[in-house]
């Protein structure tokens, strides 16, 4: 008989197969929008995105501001004046209204709020003298509705409100405060003299 092929040789047959498909379980993603807590999320979204595009409360400025010029401020000068400007006047042994009239080359009323002179009472006898001068028939009192004796917040509440004032204080943190009120200029000690800040028609001030 004839030898048997090579297993090799023979024909083979080609299998048939068949393309398996996994059955998935659908499930929502956790991001959809159906979901109640993304709803809810969407929607304090939505009322937060309302309410800060709503009207702003712009301050208005005042009527008597040209730009950056205070057209307010002119002779007579009313000159605020702080605790401490008051005690370093006394120890550079200056007098306040004859120092402010070189200063500014003209007439100048010095006021004082009622939270300054609630400041002055409160420290005592260290500063008796400060006191005593500011009980000066020449300055002027200025009635105050503020809570409490703190001066500074009482000092630039007043500016704020009229803009008639010039601040006159040695405190850098309330000359930082008042800087950024337009229009309000500082007065200050400097080598044993009065000098403003921000006012350039103060001829007779040294400069800075």
């Amino acid at each position: 008989p004839p030898p048997l092929p090579f297993p090799s040789t023979l024909p083979m047959t080609k299998s048939k197969k068949t393309r398996k498909v996994a059955v998935a379980k659908k499930i929502i993603s956790p991001k959809d929008t159906r979901v109640k807590s993304n709803m809810v999320a969407s929607s304090l979204k939505r009322s937060s995105a309302e309410s800060a595009s709503g009207p702003r409360q712009v301050e208005q400025s005042s009527s008597s501001m040209f730009f950056s010029y205070n057209a307010s401020l002119g002779p007579p000068y009313s000159v605020l004046v702080d605790t401490n400007f008051l005690n370093f006047s006394i120890k550079n042994k200056l007098d306040v209204v004859r120092s402010m009239t070189d200063c500014l080359l003209a007439k100048c009323t010095p006021h004082i709020t009622d939270c300054v002179m609630g400041e002055l009472e409160k420290l005592g006898t260290k500063y008796r003298l400060a006191l005593s001068l500011a009980k000066d028939p020449r300055f002027v009192r200025v009635p105050c509705s503020c809570k409490g004796c703190y001066a500074d917040d009482c000092l630039v509440n007043q500016v704020s409100t009229w803009k008639c004032f010039i601040v006159a204080t040695c405190d850098k943190e309330l000359r930082r405060r008042i800087r950024k009120v337009p229009g309000v200029p500082c007065m200050f000690i400097k080598g044993r003299k009065y000098t403003v800040e921000r006012m350039p028609e103060a001829f007779g001030a040294p400069r800075v």
